[in-house]
């Protein structure tokens, strides 16, 4: 952006930037495995030193007439932002703020912590997604982290607008247990799967009965886990190559369109050869029972 504001000045001198300094200090700290907070707290003060600078430079050349492109001015805003939030994380000794900004190609998105041995960390939309007789639907799409127990209520009320009624019984995880929903479940006559709520009952057989019956539960439910392991790995979920905000969410909500239609044509296409075999079966018994007929006249 500098460089992009001095080319519309004339015999003037262009202004320090230290970039390869700024690259270099960057380098040694990356080559570092183990670097103490010591260290990242120089590192990090260095490089908002540097951006510091630029973003000075840049507001002195803006206001002397000079002009971005409307790429450089959104990128700009967006550079603005980051270094605000990171000089505030800085000065207050603190590593989180809201809407963390983590990338300037896709500033909408939103570090997610999920503590897995492989990635403590996720970066991408978060989906709660339902799933009635194995077709998928996504009930909450959003950039931003958020407890999967708040879409409970109104996914069920989806539920009753699509199919004219509540179902029997729903099968969540463990976080949508609380009591607002187990009260929603309730008042809807809906039998929510898990444990209840209390001491467990002192019969051992009756304990028994319950947890096998929880076991079972979450057997069933493990459909859903599965539904994301099919998107991730069969149709590229874990992967969105789109750059856009609109086109990302697009390509998600296509995914799962594409995961309920190939769903579809199983169920069709089970349905069609097993109409076959049942017509073959039909065609072969009356064509033995025609045999042995013509046998039986010529024998008389």
């Amino acid at each position: 952006m500098v460089d992009e504001l001095h080319a519309q000045r004339q015999g003037k001198k262009k202004p320090r930037t230290y970039r390869k300094v700024a690259r270099q200090k960057y380098l040694l700290f990356a080559r570092n495995r183990r670097p103490s907070r010591k260290v990242i707290r120089q590192a990090v003060k260095s490089q908002l030193g540097f951006v510091g600078r630029n973003l000075k430079y840049i507001e002195a050349l803006l206001l002397e007439g000079l002009e971005l492109s409307d790429h450089s001015k959104k990128k700009l805003k967006i550079v603005e932002k980051l270094y605000q939030q990171q000089l505030e994380m800085y000065e207050n000794r603190v590593h989180s703020t809201p809407d963390r900004i983590v990338s300037l190609d896709q500033p909408w998105v939103r570090p997610i912590v999920r503590g897995k041995s492989k990635a403590r960390t996720e970066f991408g939309a978060k989906v709660a997604i339902s799933m009635v007789d194995g077709f998928a639907r996504i009930e909450k799409l959003s950039w931003d982290a958020f407890n999967e127990a708040g879409t409970f209520i109104e996914s069920v009320e989806k539920y009753h607008r699509t199919y004219g009624c509540y179902p029997e019984r729903v099968l969540v995880d463990m976080i949508y247990r609380n009591s607002v929903n187990r009260s929603y479940c309730k008042s809807k006559g809906i039998t929510m799967s898990g444990r209840k709520l209390g001491r467990p009952p002192s019969d051992p057989e009756i304990r028994r009965q319950q947890n096998l019956e929880e076991r079972a539960q979450a057997g069933e439910r493990n459909a859903v886990e599965g539904k994301f392991g099919e998107a991730k790995r069969r149709y590229g979920l874990d992967l969105l190559m789109a750059r856009r905000q609109d086109t990302c969410e697009t390509s998600i909500h296509m995914v799962f369109l594409v995961m309920n239609l190939a769903k579809r044509l199983r169920l069709f296409l089970f349905s069609f050869f097993k109409n076959l075999q049942f017509c073959a079966k039909n065609f072969f018994r009356t064509l033995v029972g025609s045999c042995e007929n013509f046998g039986k006249a010529a024998q008389i």
